[in-house]
């Protein structure tokens, strides 16, 4: 190649210095200065067919590019004519100027510049012409390019490169020669040119060349929560950031002692400030996309809701190579007697917020008690905000598969009946003292809303009942009980009540208020949820096996069968 490098990027690109040709004659129409360059390129690089353009001035030229593509000649090129007073800066229109493009896998370009009257007619003002192949970015045409050229030796060009000449498929058979060396690398086929190229997984950044590169940019990350907190004078009131020497002192250095839970995002710690709050925080096992993405909606979410009964954010470090998010630390488990609390606070959620927030892992987990017994709604990690023109939300699971809306498998949409079935499943799991799901009971009664509604149908509730539910209530409130459970788990989620209807019905009974529970039930088949064997499959393979399944709204879509309604 033998050209010089002016720069090189990650993307697959490299500038290089291209010759320009030149055809000059004199008064006499006799050529006094020619130059006709060319470029041989080896296998992995090839001319960038987008960025580039072939370009030829002057005023009695007319040019042509040549070479070799797929090992196939090709040759393509342009007409310049122009007189006095003709030229137009800024565009080539072919007076005085002329572009034309270059096809793909392109590696092996020449340029030829000819005259079609020795510039015998022009010469008076214009007795040169000029042909090259360079970046269309970087040059613009104007009336004083048929005189300033003749200084000018060369010009950028883009060229692509790739590793090598292999496939993505051959390439990875060969460890060691393997070009995408970070293990949050992806390898894929350039659009133009041979080989392959490497780039780093999606919310990652780095050289996918390098081993330990390719990590989330945890900078940015800190930035966005900073801002975030403020930018919220609410916030930034009440929340504070830590720094790494404070965390680690409470934390005893994050000691194995002073773990109160562990799940799929990472590990909760508790422990003391030194004005003797107690708090827990969340640490991540790992620094990955997804996880960072929930931290930094965590912060927006809790930063727009003020209500007693939802856990407060207290504070954020971020210093470490992941923020960690700290929390007032609830002690106590949940109750029967407060689930009325939990309606009520999804359904400020959904309707009594600036944004409706649609929280996206209720679940009893994530349902708290704390010393004084007042509850309180946690983890807003996977929850979402409802722009004022949205109903619903397209987004990727984060919660809870024993708890996940059937619908979501057939729509990938997080609406507020997301929220309102998921409680449902709580509302069934403090009736019966059951789990959402159970791998030692028989497949068909594994999942709870599944064996709850049949129970229902077959009018045997009370012989799944919790005995101390049942010695607690009369049998008429725990019926209106279910009845309200039973209405979030319809199969549609228009079938089910609002969240401010489930609220106020819970409040009543509560009360002991009389009043009918008058939720309009849907006819037919779409009164039960009977989840099918594809559904419940798909759970008992996920929860009971521990594969770890993701969904992506926007790229692959899972579709299961619902089975049909009894």
């Amino acid at each position: 190649m033998n050209r010089e490098i002016t720069g090189i990027s990650l993307d697959g690109q490299l500038r290089a210095l291209q010759f320009i040709a030149h055809d000059r004659y004199n008064r006499n129409r006799m050529r006094v200065s020619y130059n006709n360059p060319w470029i041989n390129l080896p296998i992995s690089l090839t001319v960038n067919n987008t960025a580039n353009k072939f370009t030829t001035i002057g005023c009695d030229a007319y040019s042509f590019i040549s070479g070799r593509r797929l090992n196939r000649n090709y040759t393509t090129g342009c007409t310049a004519m122009c007189d006095v007073g003709d030229l137009i800066g800024g565009s080539c229109t072919g007076l005085g100027c002329c572009q034309t493009s270059i096809p793909k896998q392109v590696w092996r370009v020449e340029s030829t510049l000819r005259s079609y009257q020795n510039y015998s007619n022009v010469w008076s003002f214009y007795n040169c012409s000029y042909a090259f192949l360079e970046e269309e970015s970087a040059f613009r045409f104007s009336s004083e390019n048929l005189t300033n050229l003749r200084n000018v030796e060369k010009l950028p060009m883009v060229i692509d490169w790739a590793s090598g000449n292999s496939t993505c498929e051959e390439a990875q058979m060969n460890a060691s020669s393997y070009a995408c060396k970070s293990i949050n690398s992806k390898c894929y086929k350039p659009n133009n040119g041979y080989g392959y190229r490497c780039a780093c997984l999606e919310g990652y950044k780095g050289n996918p060349y390098l081993t330990d590169s390719c990590q989330v940019p945890v900078s940015e990350i800190r930035d966005e929560i900073k801002e975030n907190i403020t930018r919220r004078k609410r916030s930034s009131d009440t929340t504070m950031i830590f720094s790494e020497s404070e965390l680690q002192k409470a934390m005893n250095n994050f000691h194995t002692n002073i773990i109160i839970g562990q799940g799929g995002f990472g590990t909760v710690y508790k422990s003391f400030l030194p004005d003797n709050r107690v708090i827990a925080f969340k640490k991540s096992k790992e620094v990955d996309p997804n996880q960072i993405k929930q931290v930094i909606n965590e912060v927006i979410i809790l930063s727009q809701i003020n209500h007693r009964n939802v856990v407060k954010l207290l504070g954020c470090c971020l210093e470490t190579h992941v923020p960690l998010l700290v929390h007032e630390f609830i002690n106590n488990g949940t109750h029967f007697e407060h689930i009325h609390k939990t309606a009520n606070v999804l359904a400020y959620l959904h309707s009594a917020t600036s944004t409706p927030i649609i929280h996206g892992d209720v679940k009893s987990a994530n349902i708290l008690l704390d010393d004084t017994l007042i509850m309180k709604v946690s983890n807003f990690g996977a929850s979402g905000l409802v722009l004022l023109d949205q109903t619903q939300l397209s987004t990727m699971v984060h919660g809870t598969f024993r708890y996940l809306n059937p619908e979501y498998m057939q729509t990938n949409q997080l609406t507020e009946k997301s929220a309102i079935y998921n409680f449902g499943v709580v509302l069934v799991e403090l009736l019966t003292g059951k789990k959402a799901l159970s791998c030692g009971r028989l497949e068909e009664e594994r999942n709870l809303a599944n064996l709850f509604l049949l129970v229902m149908k077959q009018e045997r509730l009370f012989k799944i009942l919790e005995d101390n539910v049942v010695r607690e209530r009369n049998n008429e409130q725990l019926m209106k009980v279910a009845m309200v459970a039973k209405s979030c788990l319809y199969v549609k989620g228009d079938d089910r009540p609002s969240m401010k209807e489930v609220s106020r019905e819970l409040e009543g009974l509560r009360l002991g208020e009389k009043h009918p529970w008058n939720q309009t039930e849907p006819s037919g088949e779409d009164t039960e949820l009977l989840l099918g064997a594809g559904f419940n499959g798909f759970i008992n393979a996920t929860e009971c096996n521990s594969i770890n399944v993701g969904f992506d709204s926007v790229k692959d879509r899972v579709m299961l069968p619902m089975g049909e309604g009894r």
